[in-house]
């Protein structure tokens, strides 16, 4: 008597999880990045300290980063001040508030919404040139280049970035409160009648040193970050053209999501 053949099993199982959407591997490229970011912040303040100092590239950069970025900081400004002033007016009319409309608006654009959007533009301006200039200088072997020939290149293309987004990003916030100021002024005109001089004393009878001098200082912090963050995606970027996107990309993301963690900071 012959056994009946076994019936066919599937041999080929569940289909296994990629290793890049394990739990385990995603904590532990989360883990390697910070620690890799944390040595290269390290080493960023120890070589800042030590000469030799370039001084030129520092005045470069920060034309490029700074003075590039003017225009569109001071539209966006500008765009911001008129809007919020449109958009805030209706509700305070219906409360009968409305002469309160001008210092609302500006102590709201001076403490907040002036530097951090300003730092979202400036991220998404000047970091992703920075990744992208970093990463194609990496991709192209001119670091290795650099290194070959005496010449410190974390140095001279890290540190000089690096303090030319955290001098310049302050300066570019200035102007776009001005500029939002300027904006909320239109914006007051439209359906009203304000002369300047009534304008500018209401603006600045409810603006103190507490409003200015800590949202001036945390946008120290916020070029900081950019330019640290920008500078560590482009040196650490991987090979070929497509290495440079992802640097880029990245730089812009995570220059940005650092920005809005820091909204907390007591200085707020």
């Amino acid at each position: 008597m012959e056994a009946s053949p076994a019936p066919a099993t599937d041999s080929t199982g569940p289909t296994p999880v990629p290793a890049a959407l394990r739990p385990d591997s995603w904590f532990k490229s989360f883990f390697l990045e910070t620690a890799s970011l944390a040595r290269f912040t390290g080493r960023f303040f120890k070589e800042a300290l030590l000469p030799p100092y370039e001084f030129e590239e520092l005045l470069k950069q920060a034309f490029l980063i700074g003075y590039k970025s003017l225009p569109l900081v001071a539209i966006t400004g500008f765009i911001i001040g008129l809007v919020l002033t449109i958009q805030s007016r209706p509700t305070l009319v219906r409360f009968g508030a409305i002469s309160w409309l001008p210092a609302m608006v500006a102590v709201s654009l001076v403490r907040e919404i002036g530097p951090v959007v300003t730092a979202i533009i400036f991220a998404g301006k000047a970091g992703s040139g920075i990744g992208a200039e970093l990463a194609s200088m990496n991709v192209s072997e001119q670091i290795d280049a650099m290194q070959v020939s005496g010449t410190n290149p974390f140095n001279f293309l890290v540190v000089s970035r690096v303090l030319a987004a955290t001098v310049m990003l302050p300066v570019l916030v200035v102007f776009a409160d001005a500029l939002g100021l300027f904006g909320t002024f239109v914006g007051v005109n439209l359906q009203g009648d304000v002369s300047a001089r009534l304008f500018v004393t209401q603006v600045f009878e409810s603006l103190e040193f507490k409003d200015l001098l800590p949202a001036l200082a945390k946008t120290f912090v916020f070029g900081w970050a950019v330019g640290v963050i920008s500078c560590y995606k482009g040196f650490h970027s991987n090979s070929g053209t497509e290495g440079v996107g992802k640097a880029t990309n990245s730089a812009v993301v995570f220059s940005i999501f650092m920005v809005l963690s820091l909204i907390w900071w007591p200085c707020s």
